[in-house]
């Protein structure tokens, strides 16, 4: 077992892992952070993506002590206390979901392409979420989410008015 130092959701956390534990497994088992789903264990599906020091990232590939000193932020550290996320909201509204397994890595790799893009075209979300398999909506009311979020986070920071 190797010591794991890491902030998760915004709290310091401290683990003992095997080295061979993959992020996905710590996220889900000791920590309880069930909202990261595990779809295929291949990174294709995209349902375990987490973001790592701000970046996406399919947690399935990544190990647990590759996260040691790094930020990891789950879907349940997107909501604030009393209030979802924009992103989280739009997927809502927009009915970007189904049956929601593929809902959590969508969600992480559109706050992932906002973060850095905050404008970003239909192509540009599109290929933001290619890694990420969805099986029953047809992606539409998923790009058309992450567009209602990028408007709702420009108007929240005063850039809709410029």
């Amino acid at each position: 077992m190797k010591s794991l130092r890491v902030e998760v959701n915004g709290r310091e956390v401290e683990a003992d892992v095997a080295p061979e534990t993959l992020l996905v497994d710590l996220l889900r088992g000791p920590l309880g952070l069930t909202g990261t789903h595990v779809g295929c264990d291949t990174s294709q599906c995209g349902a375990c993506t987490v973001l790592l020091d701000g970046q996406s990232v399919k947690s399935c590939t990544v190990l647990a002590l590759q996260a040691q000193g790094a930020r990891v932020t789950t879907v349940e550290g997107l909501a604030a206390a009393d209030a979802l996320h924009p992103v989280q909201e739009a997927f809502i509204a927009c009915h970007g979901l189904q049956c929601g397994f593929c809902t959590p890595g969508m969600v992480m790799a559109a706050t992932c392409l906002l973060s850095s893009n905050p404008r970003p075209s239909e192509d540009e979300i599109a290929q933001a979420i290619e890694g990420n398999l969805c099986r029953c909506t047809g992606y539409v009311n998923i790009v058309k989410a992450v567009q209602q979020a990028a408007r709702t986070m420009a108007a929240g920071s005063g850039e809709a008015s410029r």
